[in-house]
């Protein structure tokens, strides 16, 4: 009866709390790999950072409405393949903190700045998605001197038209995290309901830096096009091929400020390509990042 007890009660946590759960199990996950769980004080904010490995300096930055946990897939890798790993939360997002600011692209950058501040990094590479590859970018295109190498997933940055809701970045209900589920990857799957739930709950918390986030990106006074050229260091431009949230022609066009890169589109793949396609994407990152020389431009196409 006790055995049967727990079992309903861990049933319940996980049917009322789902993400918490998943949260915990990959947290413990990566404790297990060797990645801490660490914070540092930036003047008057605390950012909350995951960390592990050694080697070259690689720093993390999420998307929208995300996390450092969103790349816990790929840390455990990257370690093992000679990098201090550094995957930041950041403000607003994640167990860092939620001041009452524009949590602007500009704002975000300096925020990066400071943390490689606070660890010492004089240069590091950079590896941004979505809203982290532009917060990357900007990072790059402010400070060049201290960027070794970028790669970018479906990042934004580059002006265009958006064909979506961008209320559905603050999901309601769980109907309208099925809505967000299917702008994000042309492979969605059904989830439970319950599931859906719980990532419209999780997305709502962390709803007053998302929406004050894209307030302040339709502006468009951080938008990078004609300044992309300011980034000398080698750049991989990562792009799933049938992205509905932010068109490949962004991706074309980043290519095309940054004669230096390679613009690597994944067939088969969303907005959620780093995840998603994981199994392409990363060995063709971590190519990258060792190739000694630096690899040449490239278009490629890679099929799932």
């Amino acid at each position: 009866m006790i055995v049967l007890g727990l079992f309903i009660c861990l049933g319940g946590i996980f049917y009322w709390r789902p993400l918490w759960v998943i949260d915990n199990v990959t947290q413990a996950y990566l404790r297990v790999r060797g990645v801490r769980s660490e914070y540092a004080n930036l003047g008057p904010y605390r950012i909350h950072y995951l960390t592990g490995g050694r080697g070259t300096p690689l720093v993390l930055v999420h998307g929208l409405g995300g996390k450092a946990l969103n790349f816990a897939l790929v840390i455990p890798s990257f370690m093992q393949h000679g990098f201090r790993v550094y995957a930041i939360d950041l403000l607003g997002f994640g167990d860092s903190d939620r001041p009452d600011v524009d949590y602007s692209i500009s704002l975000q950058a300096d925020v990066l700045r400071q943390f490689l501040d606070s660890q010492h990094l004089t240069q590091a590479d950079l590896g941004g998605w979505s809203m982290g590859g532009w917060v990357s970018l900007k990072f790059a295109t402010d400070h060049p001197q201290r960027v070794h190498r970028v790669f970018v997933g479906d990042s934004a940055g580059i002006d265009f038209k958006p064909t979506f809701d961008p209320a559905l970045f603050r999901p309601a209900n769980g109907e309208q995290a099925r809505q967000l589920m299917t702008l994000l990857t042309p492979q969605a799957k059904r989830i439970p309901r319950f599931v859906e739930n719980g990532i419209a709950r999780e997305l709502s918390r962390r709803g007053p830096a998302v929406g004050r986030a894209m307030n302040s990106m339709m502006t468009r006074n951080d938008v990078l096009n004609g300044k992309l050229n300011a980034i000398k260091a080698p750049v991989l431009v990562v792009w799933g091929k049938q992205d509905a949230l932010i068109p490949l022609a962004c991706g074309e066009e980043m290519h095309r400020e940054m004669p230096q890169s390679i613009l690597a589109i994944v067939d088969g793949c969303g907005h959620l390509a780093p995840v998603e396609c994981s199994d392409q994407v990363m060995p063709e990152t971590l190519r990258f990042l060792q190739a000694d020389p630096a690899l040449p431009p490239s278009v490629d196409e890679i099929k799932r």
